[in-house]
């Protein structure tokens, strides 16, 4: 049977935080989806747990690795688009595990002409180790007052959480959050990522994923806040790989964007 959604997952030497998300999508309601982990150049344990998680997950996984070269996750996100099978995509992050609804949620609100940009609840790394894969299974980790009782905070970021139906549209409707494209827990149509070229591959870690969001509106594509809707939990990690060089070119990629109204990338899928 066609899958409805393909499901790419961005990851780098993360295999644990890898596998609970992995979980997630196990649990999910919707289920005519495939996965394909865009994986950056990670070593074989990455590899080894996707062969084994394989075995037990109803889903089928497409591993897409090239070799380590510093941060070039546009690269790797590129390649996954060219790999996915379906119309619709949705991209997120190895360490963001999704709530059971995540996918039923992103399917409900597609819609042509628009990309959906969500959120994430973010959790400090003691919980983010302690998440078992049975707490995925039964729903515990995106309980608040299990997270309560492990020492997390109620604050007005919880109703990402406990915000459902009539609650969560009007959560996303008076938000002054602006919805752009977030690598996280983002989605839209193939054939929009094709028309701008998919993503800058000049571009490293620190607005690359706006950038491409940036892109879509000067193409014409609008964007949809479902920040509320669309709950995962992001686990807690280092990030070693961010340098000063990186956010400062970005930025210029992005002014430039955003001055000349760029729709197109000479450095995305097709190379001139």
């Amino acid at each position: 049977m066609n899958k409805d959604i393909s499901i790419i997952i961005s990851t780098y030497n993360s295999p644990e935080w890898l596998t609970k998300v992995l979980y997630g999508y196990n649990a999910q309601t919707f289920r005519n989806f495939e996965v394909v982990i865009a994986d950056d150049g990670s070593d074989e344990k990455t590899k080894k747990i996707i062969s084994e998680i394989q075995k037990e997950v109803f889903f089928p996984i497409y591993h897409v690795w090239h070799e380590d070269n510093g941060f070039q996750k546009t690269i790797i996100l590129n390649k996954s688009i060219f790999a996915t099978t379906t119309d619709y995509i949705l991209m997120t992050d190895g360490d963001c595990i999704p709530r059971e609804d995540f996918i039923e949620q992103h399917i409900k609100n597609r819609e042509e002409g628009y990309f959906l940009s969500g959120g994430y609840y973010k959790l400090p790394m003691k919980i983010s180790k302690q998440i078992s894969k049975e707490d995925i299974y039964l729903g515990k980790c995106f309980d608040i007052n299990w997270l309560k009782k492990n020492g997390i905070k109620f604050s007005f970021k919880s109703y990402k959480l406990i915000a459902v139906g009539i609650k969560s549209w009007f959560f996303n409707f008076v938000t002054t959050t602006t919805p752009s494209w977030n690598g996280h827990n983002s989605s839209g149509w193939k054939s929009d990522f094709l028309k701008v070229n998919g993503f800058d591959e000049r571009m490293q870690y620190g607005g690359e994923d706006r950038e491409f969001g940036e892109r879509l509106i000067n193409k014409g594509i609008k964007s949809k806040q479902i920040r509320y809707s669309t709950v995962c939990i992001h686990l807690d990690h280092a990030r070693s790989y961010v340098k000063p060089e990186m956010i400062e070119k970005n930025l210029q990629i992005r002014k430039e964007t955003k001055a000349n109204k760029k729709v197109w990338t000479e450095f995305g899928i097709k190379k001139e």
